[in-house]
């Protein structure tokens, strides 16, 4: 039987305008995968460079220097100290004192800064004539200068020609030396906080408001609830994680006051007053480094400040923890 034999033809070449086009569009399939897989990666390395740079690097050096002695006379030269910063700063009466300091101007600003911002926030949150004029009113003192608005309170809390003397001179309070008294300068520098933030805080608040359902506060008002019943039982239970949010911010900025004691105390402001009266940990910490020459030792009040500060987030955070437990009961 005879088997017919057959014969393939081989395969057409591709013209060259058709291969061309065919390897450039595997190029660009390449060029795209590459894109996708490393463009984020691109975007995103100039914080990380920045941080690198301005962030962790000064972090680091700082914990470096504070484990030797540094003089700011020639800050190249270190010589090995291990944690006698550390130990020193504990027998500091000084240091106990600026911390003490920090901590009761920290609460005696951060507590009615955040009351009066969130009644402020819940005035605001209602339609009101020029509401956005009241908003922007509320950011003026966030953005006015910490030296502009030290000077002023400082022409305000003046002993003999002040204005505030001269209205509890009305009430017939005596004068008051707000500069030189213990707790009369704290609540000093205290109010140049609050009215610096008062208002920024507010506006964070009123964010929170605004995002809350309507259907909730219909539901309140059917079930005969008053305004003020409503802010308490619905308002605030919405705005839990936003107070938590503005208490660890103020609480960075407590831990970090510097700008404003250091302009009320004038002449000599690094040493918080004659009696170190309202110094913080951080004018205790520029007065080691910049008028004692200590670097060393200003490095160690750094790092503390910073290990406080991570003492204290575990707390918030498991407050913030509790809080969002009983709300997801409460909403069983």
């Amino acid at each position: 039987m005879a088997v017919e034999s057959r014969t393939v033809a081989p395969p057409a070449r591709e013209g060259g305008a058709a291969l061309r086009a065919r390897r450039q569009a595997e190029r660009r399939g390449s060029r795209y995968r590459r894109d996708v897989r490393w463009s984020p990666y691109a975007f995103v390395a100039p914080f990380f460079l920045f941080f690198t740079a301005f962030g962790l690097f000064p972090l680091l050096y700082t914990g470096w220097s504070s484990l030797h002695r540094v003089s700011l006379h020639d800050p190249t030269v270190m010589e090995w100290a291990g944690l006698h910063n550390y130990t020193r700063l504990l027998e500091d009466e000084f240091f106990w004192n600026a911390l003490r300091n920090t901590f009761t101007i920290g609460v005696i600003s951060t507590v009615p800064q955040l009351l009066m911002a969130l009644g402020i926030a819940h005035l605001l949150n209602y339609r009101l004539r020029g509401s956005t004029f009241f908003r922007v009113a509320m950011l003026t003192p966030y953005a006015t200068s910490v030296a502009a608005a030290t000077l002023v309170f400082v022409l305000l809390f003046g002993r003999d020609y002040g204005m505030v003397n001269w209205a509890l001179g009305l009430a017939g309070i005596d004068t008051i030396d707000w500069q030189n008294g213990e707790w009369s300068s704290q609540i000093a520098v205290s109010s140049i906080v609050i009215w610096r933030w008062t208002g920024y805080n507010a506006l964070i608040y009123l964010a929170a408001m605004q995002a809350v359902p309507n259907d909730l506060y219909e539901s309140a008002a059917l079930d005969g609830a008053s305004r003020w019943q409503q802010f308490r039982h619905v308002t605030i239970p919405s705005l839990r994680p936003t107070i938590l949010f503005t208490i660890v911010v103020s609480t960075i900025g407590a831990t970090q006051l510097f700008g404003e004691p250091l302009l009320f105390g004038g002449a000599g402001g690094e040493k918080g007053g004659a009696s170190h009266q309202f110094q913080t940990l951080g004018l205790y910490m520029y007065e080691q480094g910049w008028f004692h020459f200590h670097l060393g030792r200003a490095a160690a009040i750094a790092w503390t400040m910073f290990l406080i500060l991570l003492l204290i987030f575990p707390l918030y955070l498991a407050v913030a923890r509790a809080l969002r437990k009983s709300r997801e009961e409460a909403s069983r």
